[in-house]
C-alpha cells in the first residue's frame, strides 16, 4: 500500500511495499555444537529478544539449532521425496525438527537424524493441489476466503474467511473434500501498503513510497521489491530524493513482485538495514523451514523479527489476489513494502502486505526472492560467505573432487570418469557450490548399454545432497548448473 492511503481502525490486512539493497559484510563463523561462540549479523539477536520475547542466550541457541536442522531437513526431504509432507522448527529455541511423510516405513530413517516423524495422509503435493482447488472454488467469491494457505502442521488448507459459513457452503458445493480444509473466522481484510540497502526507502512519483529489497545484478544493476509499488516504466528516487532508476518489470496481482534497474550512482551492496545504524551480510538465498527465525527491514518501522508460520498463502486484497505468499508473524506497516525478509543471512523474499502494525503486532506476508529473481533472470548480490566450523554442509565424505561450471554446462565426475562398488550398499555424495547459483546433482549407473540415472537432487539452490542404496557396479556423478556461474565440491563415498 502507498504511503498516501491511511489505516482504517480494527485488524486490518495491509500490504507494505517494500525494498532492500544489501552491503558487503563479512559473514561471522559459527560452531553448531556452542551456541555461545557465534556472533549472529549485528541487531539480530536483540530483535529475536523482543519480538520472540525470549532471553539473549534462548536467541543464539535458537538461530545455531536452525541451521545445524536445517542441513537435515533438506537430507530427509531428498530422501522421502513424493511422501515428503512438510517440516516444521518446534520450541522455544527450535530445539526439534519435525518431519511429515505420508508412509510409517520412514519412521526409522527420519529418528535416525534425531528429527520427530508425523505420519500424515497428504502429501505435500496433495495439499498443493488441494488449495489450487480451494483458490479455483473461492475465486467468484473472494471476500469468502480473503487468505488460503497450506498448514503442514495440521495436514490440511486452510481458510480464514470473515463469512465463514458461506465459505465451507462454497466449498462443499465445489466438491471440496471437506476433511481436508478448514475454515476460519477471520477478520483480516487485504490491503496494499506502499509507503541500495535491504530496507531502505525509495519514492515513486512525488508521494508514494516503498523499501528495497535486495540489490541484484543482470541486465542491469538494481534491486528488487513489490510488484504493487510500481508499473513498468516508473521511475524512482532514493531515501534522499535523488534520481534512482526505473522500474524494469512488474507483476501484480497473481505476483507481487519487481525489479528496478538503478543509475551509475547506486552500487549494488549485499546487505540489509537492521535499523541500528548498521546492516547484516546477505550470503545467499536457501528457503527457511517454516517455524524459522526471520527479520523484515522496511522504511516505516525498521527491523522486526518473528517466525515463518506457512508458505503457499493466497491474499486476497481490494486490487486483486496473490499466490503463493509466505504467511509471519512479523509486524509491518504502510510503507514498509518491497523490504526485505531475511532468516540470518539468507534472503527469504519481499514484503506484500499484512495486518495489524508494530505497536500491537500482527501478520505479514513476503513474496518469495528466488522467484523474482528466476523470473527476471537476476542474480542476488550476495557476501562471500565463510563455511563455520562444525556446520559445513558436505562434511564426512572420504573423496573430494572440485570443479567449476558456466550456466548451463555439465560436468561427470569423478575427473570425467567413473568409479566401481564391488558390492551392494549407499552411494552417498554432497556438492556444495559458489552462493547465487543453482547446480543440481545426479547419480548415474551403468546398466551395460548406457548410463541411467538412478537417483537426483536438483533443489532451488547451490547445495545438493544424494543418498541412493542400490546393487553393485559402475557409478559416476553428474553436476550441472541450472542456472549461473561458478565453482563446486563434490564429496562423495561409495559402498
Amino acid at each position: 500500500m502507498s504511503r498516501r492511503h491511511a489505516i482504517t481502525t480494527g485488524c486490518v490486512l495491509v500490504i507494505a511495499a517494500l525494498a532492500l539493497a544489501p552491503v558487503p559484510v563479512a559473514a561471522q563463523p559459527r560452531k553448531a555444537n556452542v551456541p555461545g561462540a557465534w556472533k549472529p549479523p549485528a541487531g539480530m539477536i536483540e530483535a529475536l529478544q523482543r519480538d520472540l520475547h525470549i532471553t539473549r542466550e534462548q536467541a543464539q541457541t535458537r538461530l545455531v539449532n536452525e541451521t545445524r536442522l536445517t542441513a537435515v531437513e533438506a537430507d530427509l526431504r531428498g530422501r522421502l521425496g513424493e511422501r515428503f509432507a512438510g517440516s516444521w522448527f518446534v520450541g522455544t529455541v527450535a530445539q526439534r525438527l519435525v518431519v511429515a511423510t505420508t508412509s510409517a516405513a520412514d519412521i526409522p530413517q527420519i529418528v535416525a537424524t534425531g528429527a520427530r516423524a508425523e505420519i500424515v495422509t497428504r502429501s505435500l503435493a496433495d495439499l498443493a493441489a488441494i488449495k489450487e482447488q480451494v483458490d479455483s472454488a473461492l475465486a467468484a467469491r473472494e471476500s469468502t476466503g480473503a487468505v488460503r494457505y497450506v498448514d503442514v502442521r495440521t495436514n490440511k488448507v486452510v481458510v480464514l474467511s470473515k463469512e465463514a459459513a458461506m465459505a465451507t457452503d462454497v466449498l462443499e458445493n465445489s466438491g471440496t473434500d471437506p476433511v481436508a480444509v478448514r475454515v476460519e473466522p477471520s477478520d483480516e481484510t487485504p490491503r496494499l501498503l506502499d509507503d541500495l540497502v535491504g530496507g531502505n526507502a525509495y519514492y515513486i512519483g512525488t508521494t508514494e513510497r516503498c523499501s528495497i529489497g535486495f540489490s541484484v545484478t543482470g541486465p542491469q544493476n538494481g534491486f528488487v521489491s513489490a510488484g504493487h509499488c510500481g508499473k513498468r516504466g516508473d521511475t524512482t528516487s532514493g531515501f534522499n530524493r535523488l534520481p534512482q532508476g526505473v522500474f524494469q518489470g512488474s507483476v501484480f496481482p497473481g505476483s507481487d513482485y519487481a525489479w528496478v534497474s538503478v543509475n551509475a550512482n547506486w552500487t549494488p551492496t549485499p546487505t540489509v538495514n537492521n535499523g541500528t545504524g548498521n546492516t547484516v551480510p546477505v550470503t545467499g538465498s536457501k528457503p527457511a523451514i517454516e517455524g524459522a527465525s526471520v527479520c523484515r527491514s522496511g522504511s516505516t518501522t525498521g527491523w522486526h523479527c518473528g517466525t515463518i508460520q506457512q508458505r503457499d498463502t493466497s491474499v486476497t486484497y481490494p486490487q486483486g489476489t496473490v499466490y503463493g505468499l509466505v504467511r509471519t508473524n512479523v509486524c509491518a506497516e504502510p510503507g514498509d513494502s518491497g523490504g526485505s525478509f531475511i532468516s540470518v543471512d539468507q534472503a527469504q523474499g519481499v514484503t506484500s502486505g499484512g495486518s495489524g502494525n508494530c505497536l500491537k503486532g500482527g501478520v505479514t506476508y513476503f513474496q518469495p526472492v528466488n522467484e523474482i529473481l528466476t523470473a527476471y533472470g537476476l542474480a542476488l548480490t550476495t557476501a562471500h560467505a565463510t563455511t563455520p566450523p562444525g556446520t559445513s554442509p558436505c562434511s564426512g565424505y572420504p573423496k573430494t573432487v572440485t570443479g567449476r561450471l558456466n550456466s548451463g554446462q555439465s560436468a561427470y565426475q569423478p575427473n570425467n570418469r567413473y568409479y566401481q562398488t564391488t558390492a551392494p550398499g549407499q552411494q552417498s555424495a554432497c556438492l556444495d557450490s559458489d552462493d547465487n547459483v543453482d547446480f543440481d546433482l545426479f547419480l548415474q549407473k551403468w546398466n551395460g548399454a548406457s548410463w541411467v540415472t538412478v537417483a537426483t537432487s536438483d533443489s532451488p539452490g547451490p547445495h545438493e545432497r544424494i543418498n541412493y542404496t542400490g546393487t553393485r557396479g559402475y557409478y559416476r556423478y553428474r553436476v550441472t548448473s541450472a542456472s549461473g556461474s561458478g565453482s563446486y565440491t563434490l564429496r562423495y563415498k561409495a559402498s
